[in-house]
Protein backbone atom coordinates (compact mmCIF):
# COMPACT_ATOMS: atom_id res chain seq x y z
CA UNK A 1 0.00 0.00 0.00
CA UNK A 2 1.28 3.41 -1.04
CA UNK A 3 -0.59 6.06 0.58
CA UNK A 4 -0.48 6.73 4.28
CA UNK A 5 -3.45 4.98 6.30
CA UNK A 6 -6.30 7.05 7.46
CA UNK A 7 -6.79 7.94 11.01
CA UNK A 8 -5.24 9.11 14.30
CA UNK A 9 -2.12 10.33 13.91
CA UNK A 10 0.71 12.12 16.83
CA UNK A 11 3.11 14.35 15.40
CA UNK A 12 5.73 13.21 17.60
CA UNK A 13 8.03 14.99 19.39
CA UNK A 14 11.74 14.24 19.12
CA UNK A 15 14.80 13.74 21.60
CA UNK A 16 18.31 15.04 21.34
CA UNK A 17 21.29 14.04 22.92
CA UNK A 18 23.45 16.34 24.82
CA UNK A 19 24.96 18.16 21.79
CA UNK A 20 21.96 18.46 20.11
CA UNK A 21 21.89 15.90 18.02
CA UNK A 22 18.63 13.83 17.37
CA UNK A 23 19.01 10.73 19.50
CA UNK A 24 17.57 8.37 16.48
CA UNK A 25 17.26 5.21 18.66
CA UNK A 26 15.26 6.65 20.75
CA UNK A 27 12.87 8.39 18.30
CA UNK A 28 12.47 5.26 16.99
CA UNK A 29 11.22 3.32 20.14
CA UNK A 30 9.15 6.37 20.85
CA UNK A 31 7.43 5.89 17.66
CA UNK A 32 6.72 2.42 18.31
CA UNK A 33 5.32 3.16 21.44
CA UNK A 34 2.96 5.74 20.14
CA UNK A 35 1.79 3.04 17.50
CA UNK A 36 0.99 0.30 20.15
CA UNK A 37 0.29 1.50 23.48
CA UNK A 38 0.32 4.57 22.56
CA UNK A 39 -2.85 4.37 20.78
CA UNK A 40 -2.18 5.85 17.23
CA UNK A 41 -2.50 4.66 13.91
CA UNK A 42 0.07 6.48 12.31
CA UNK A 43 3.24 9.01 13.24
CA UNK A 44 4.17 12.33 12.03
CA UNK A 45 8.06 12.73 12.67
CA UNK A 46 9.88 15.72 12.63
CA UNK A 47 7.19 18.00 11.63
CA UNK A 48 6.66 21.16 13.62
CA UNK A 49 5.97 19.22 17.37
CA UNK A 50 8.90 17.26 16.27
CA UNK A 51 10.93 20.52 16.36
CA UNK A 52 11.86 19.45 12.74
CA UNK A 53 12.61 23.08 11.15
CA UNK A 54 15.68 23.14 13.80
CA UNK A 55 17.11 19.42 13.72
CA UNK A 56 20.11 19.67 10.88
CA UNK A 57 19.92 17.62 7.93
CA UNK A 58 22.26 14.78 8.71
CA UNK A 59 19.78 13.72 11.25
CA UNK A 60 16.90 14.35 9.29
CA UNK A 61 17.96 12.39 6.22
CA UNK A 62 19.22 9.32 8.11
CA UNK A 63 15.88 9.27 9.92
CA UNK A 64 14.28 6.70 7.88
CA UNK A 65 16.69 4.35 6.86
CA UNK A 66 16.74 3.79 10.42
CA UNK A 67 12.74 3.37 10.81
CA UNK A 68 13.14 1.00 8.16
CA UNK A 69 15.65 -0.58 9.95
CA UNK A 70 13.16 -1.26 12.77
CA UNK A 71 10.28 -2.75 10.50
CA UNK A 72 7.99 0.46 11.24
CA UNK A 73 5.17 0.21 8.52
CA UNK A 74 5.78 2.24 5.40
CA UNK A 75 1.90 3.07 5.87
CA UNK A 76 1.72 4.47 9.16
CA UNK A 77 4.63 7.15 8.78
CA UNK A 78 4.42 10.71 6.98
CA UNK A 79 7.69 12.27 7.42
CA UNK A 80 7.88 15.65 7.54
CA UNK A 81 9.98 16.90 4.64
CA UNK A 82 10.08 20.51 4.35
CA UNK A 83 12.33 23.30 4.10
CA UNK A 84 12.56 26.85 3.18
CA UNK A 85 15.29 25.43 0.20
CA UNK A 86 13.75 23.42 -2.53
CA UNK A 87 17.20 21.38 -2.73
CA UNK A 88 16.91 20.52 0.64
CA UNK A 89 13.48 19.48 0.69
CA UNK A 90 14.01 17.28 -2.23
CA UNK A 91 16.97 15.64 -0.70
CA UNK A 92 14.96 15.32 2.85
CA UNK A 93 11.74 13.64 0.48
CA UNK A 94 14.03 11.57 -1.60
CA UNK A 95 15.86 10.07 1.29
CA UNK A 96 12.40 9.09 3.08
CA UNK A 97 11.13 7.38 -0.63
CA UNK A 98 14.56 5.20 -0.54
CA UNK A 99 13.89 3.72 2.82
CA UNK A 100 10.39 3.36 1.89
CA UNK A 101 8.60 5.79 3.06
CA UNK A 102 6.90 7.40 0.29
CA UNK A 103 4.20 9.85 2.18
CA UNK A 104 5.58 12.68 2.66
CA UNK A 105 4.53 16.04 4.93
CA UNK A 106 6.20 19.10 3.12
CA UNK A 107 5.52 22.91 4.19
CA UNK A 108 5.94 25.92 1.64
CA UNK A 109 8.93 27.54 0.97
CA UNK A 110 8.53 29.11 4.45
CA UNK A 111 11.28 32.59 4.37
CA UNK A 112 9.79 34.51 1.14
CA UNK A 113 6.66 35.97 2.53
CA UNK A 114 3.60 36.35 0.25
CA UNK A 115 4.61 34.30 -2.84
CA UNK A 116 2.48 33.85 -5.47
CA UNK A 117 0.28 30.83 -6.09
CA UNK A 118 2.48 30.49 -9.33
CA UNK A 119 5.69 30.11 -7.22
CA UNK A 120 3.72 27.75 -4.27
CA UNK A 121 2.87 25.64 -7.88
CA UNK A 122 6.14 25.81 -9.21
CA UNK A 123 8.11 24.73 -5.57
CA UNK A 124 5.78 21.72 -5.87
CA UNK A 125 5.97 20.72 -9.12
CA UNK A 126 9.81 20.67 -9.42
CA UNK A 127 10.34 18.64 -6.10
CA UNK A 128 7.97 15.93 -7.63
CA UNK A 129 9.78 15.93 -10.79
CA UNK A 130 12.68 16.06 -9.62
CA UNK A 131 11.60 12.97 -7.25
CA UNK A 132 10.14 11.19 -10.10
CA UNK A 133 8.17 8.61 -8.39
CA UNK A 134 4.79 7.82 -9.01
CA UNK A 135 4.35 6.08 -5.58
CA UNK A 136 5.20 9.58 -4.16
CA UNK A 137 2.81 10.82 -2.01
CA UNK A 138 2.65 14.24 -0.56
CA UNK A 139 0.54 16.13 1.88
CA UNK A 140 0.50 20.10 1.62
CA UNK A 141 1.01 21.31 5.06
CA UNK A 142 -0.80 24.48 5.70
CA UNK A 143 0.15 26.30 8.67
CA UNK A 144 0.04 29.67 8.17
CA UNK A 145 0.55 31.03 11.44
CA UNK A 146 4.06 29.64 11.63
CA UNK A 147 4.48 29.65 7.72
CA UNK A 148 3.64 32.72 6.92
CA UNK A 149 2.60 31.27 3.55
CA UNK A 150 -0.91 29.58 3.50
CA UNK A 151 -2.28 27.96 0.78
CA UNK A 152 -5.32 28.72 -1.55
CA UNK A 153 -8.01 26.64 -2.77
CA UNK A 154 -7.09 27.32 -6.14
CA UNK A 155 -3.31 26.17 -5.46
CA UNK A 156 -4.52 22.94 -4.16
CA UNK A 157 -6.77 22.24 -6.70
CA UNK A 158 -4.27 23.46 -9.44
CA UNK A 159 -1.74 20.71 -7.77
CA UNK A 160 -4.11 18.10 -7.82
CA UNK A 161 -5.23 18.54 -10.80
CA UNK A 162 -1.92 18.56 -12.26
CA UNK A 163 -0.65 15.80 -10.40
CA UNK A 164 -3.41 13.73 -9.66
CA UNK A 165 -2.74 10.91 -6.62
CA UNK A 166 0.82 12.16 -5.65
CA UNK A 167 -0.86 15.20 -4.10
CA UNK A 168 -2.45 13.01 -1.20
CA UNK A 169 -4.07 15.22 0.89
CA UNK A 170 -3.37 18.15 3.44
CA UNK A 171 -2.80 19.22 6.95
CA UNK A 172 -4.46 21.78 7.85
CA UNK A 173 -3.10 23.64 11.20
CA UNK A 174 -4.70 27.05 11.14
CA UNK A 175 -7.02 25.79 14.07
CA UNK A 176 -9.98 27.21 12.02
CA UNK A 177 -12.30 24.25 11.12
CA UNK A 178 -13.98 26.29 8.63
CA UNK A 179 -10.48 26.25 6.38
CA UNK A 180 -11.02 23.02 6.75
CA UNK A 181 -14.51 22.49 5.67
CA UNK A 182 -13.24 24.71 2.59
CA UNK A 183 -10.86 22.07 1.49
CA UNK A 184 -12.75 19.45 1.99
CA UNK A 185 -15.92 20.93 -0.08
CA UNK A 186 -13.61 21.89 -2.32
CA UNK A 187 -11.52 18.95 -2.73
CA UNK A 188 -14.46 16.15 -2.09
CA UNK A 189 -12.50 14.85 1.26
CA UNK A 190 -11.83 11.08 0.96
CA UNK A 191 -14.70 10.50 -0.85
CA UNK A 192 -12.43 11.72 -3.47
CA UNK A 193 -9.16 9.81 -2.04
CA UNK A 194 -7.71 13.50 -1.22
CA UNK A 195 -6.84 13.06 3.04
CA UNK A 196 -7.34 16.34 4.99
CA UNK A 197 -6.49 15.99 8.75
CA UNK A 198 -7.18 18.64 10.97
CA UNK A 199 -4.72 19.65 13.22
CA UNK A 200 -6.89 19.68 16.67
CA UNK A 201 -8.40 16.33 18.29
CA UNK A 202 -11.36 18.31 18.86
CA UNK A 203 -12.59 18.44 15.54
CA UNK A 204 -12.38 14.91 15.45
CA UNK A 205 -15.99 14.18 14.88
CA UNK A 206 -16.78 16.96 13.08
CA UNK A 207 -14.01 16.69 10.30
CA UNK A 208 -15.25 12.92 10.01
CA UNK A 209 -18.84 14.22 9.53
CA UNK A 210 -17.78 16.19 6.45
CA UNK A 211 -15.24 14.02 4.97
CA UNK A 212 -11.81 14.71 7.01
CA UNK A 213 -9.29 11.26 7.02
CA UNK A 214 -8.65 11.49 10.65
CA UNK A 215 -6.56 13.86 12.82
CA UNK A 216 -2.92 14.87 13.20
CA UNK A 217 -2.22 16.58 16.17
CA UNK A 218 0.44 17.10 18.60
CA UNK A 219 -1.09 16.46 22.09
CA UNK A 220 -2.25 12.84 20.59
CA UNK A 221 1.46 12.13 21.94
CA UNK A 222 0.06 11.36 25.65
CA UNK A 223 -3.76 11.52 24.24
CA UNK A 224 -4.49 9.59 21.34
CA UNK A 225 -6.46 6.62 23.46
CA UNK A 226 -9.18 9.07 24.90
CA UNK A 227 -8.92 10.14 20.82
CA UNK A 228 -9.16 6.83 19.60
CA UNK A 229 -12.50 5.82 22.30
CA UNK A 230 -14.20 9.00 21.28
CA UNK A 231 -13.64 7.94 17.66
CA UNK A 232 -14.91 4.60 17.97
CA UNK A 233 -17.78 5.18 20.34
CA UNK A 234 -21.40 4.60 18.53
CA UNK A 235 -23.57 7.81 17.92
CA UNK A 236 -25.43 9.09 20.62
CA UNK A 237 -24.40 10.28 24.51
CA UNK A 238 -21.87 7.95 24.63
CA UNK A 239 -19.50 9.62 21.75
CA UNK A 240 -21.07 12.92 23.25
CA UNK A 241 -18.90 12.01 26.38
CA UNK A 242 -15.81 11.12 24.57
CA UNK A 243 -15.45 14.36 22.80
CA UNK A 244 -16.41 16.32 25.90
CA UNK A 245 -12.98 14.50 27.28
CA UNK A 246 -11.01 14.31 24.65
CA UNK A 247 -12.31 18.71 24.22
CA UNK A 248 -11.01 18.87 27.93
CA UNK A 249 -7.82 16.92 26.97
CA UNK A 250 -6.95 19.53 24.40
CA UNK A 251 -7.65 22.15 26.15
CA UNK A 252 -5.31 21.17 28.98
CA UNK A 253 -2.67 20.45 26.15
CA UNK A 254 -2.85 24.43 24.74
CA UNK A 255 -2.43 26.03 28.11
CA UNK A 256 1.49 25.21 27.96
CA UNK A 257 3.69 25.66 25.04
CA UNK A 258 2.77 22.12 23.48
CA UNK A 259 6.26 20.65 22.43
CA UNK A 260 7.42 21.30 25.87
CA UNK A 261 4.52 19.89 27.50
CA UNK A 262 4.35 16.89 25.52
CA UNK A 263 8.22 16.11 26.47
CA UNK A 264 7.50 16.76 30.10
CA UNK A 265 4.73 13.88 29.82
CA UNK A 266 7.20 11.35 27.77
CA UNK A 267 9.74 12.01 30.57
CA UNK A 268 7.18 11.07 33.30
CA UNK A 269 5.85 8.32 31.75
CA UNK A 270 9.37 7.04 30.86
CA UNK A 271 11.07 8.15 33.29
CA UNK A 272 14.16 10.01 31.00
CA UNK A 273 15.21 13.25 31.92
CA UNK A 274 16.48 13.69 28.87
CA UNK A 275 12.99 14.08 26.76
CA UNK A 276 13.07 17.81 28.18
CA UNK A 277 15.72 19.00 26.20
CA UNK A 278 14.75 21.06 23.44
CA UNK A 279 16.55 23.18 20.63
CA UNK A 280 16.76 26.87 21.45
CA UNK A 281 15.24 29.15 20.86
CA UNK A 282 12.41 26.89 22.52
CA UNK A 283 12.93 26.20 26.33
CA UNK A 284 11.48 23.65 28.84
CA UNK A 285 8.75 23.87 30.84
CA UNK A 286 9.26 26.45 33.76
CA UNK A 287 9.15 24.27 37.80
CA UNK A 288 6.05 26.12 37.94
CA UNK A 289 4.54 24.61 34.41
CA UNK A 290 5.73 21.46 35.41
CA UNK A 291 3.59 21.55 38.49
CA UNK A 292 0.49 22.53 36.83
CA UNK A 293 0.90 20.46 34.25
CA UNK A 294 1.07 17.64 36.65
CA UNK A 295 -2.10 18.68 38.68
CA UNK A 296 -4.19 19.31 35.32
CA UNK A 297 -3.01 15.62 33.99
CA UNK A 298 -4.22 14.19 37.58
CA UNK A 299 -7.58 16.19 37.88
CA UNK A 300 -8.39 15.38 33.54
CA UNK A 301 -6.96 11.19 34.21
CA UNK A 302 -8.59 11.15 37.36
CA UNK A 303 -12.11 12.18 35.68
CA UNK A 304 -12.15 9.38 33.40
Amino acid sequence: MTKARRGIYAAAVTPFNEDGSVNRAKLVGYCQHLLGAGGCDGVAPVGTTGEGTSIGMKDRLALPAEFAEAGIERDRVIFGTGAPSLSDSVALTRAACDAGYVNALVLPPYYYKTPSDDGIFAFYATLIERIGRDDLRVYLYHFPQMSQVPFSVDVVLRLRAEFGEVIAGLKDSSGDFEQSRAFVEATGGVAEDFDIYPSSEAFLWDGLSIGTAGIISGSTNIFAPKVQAARHAPDGPERVVAMEIVKKARATATKYPLMAAMKTAEAWRSGDESWLRMTPPLLPLSPTQKSELKADLALLNGGN
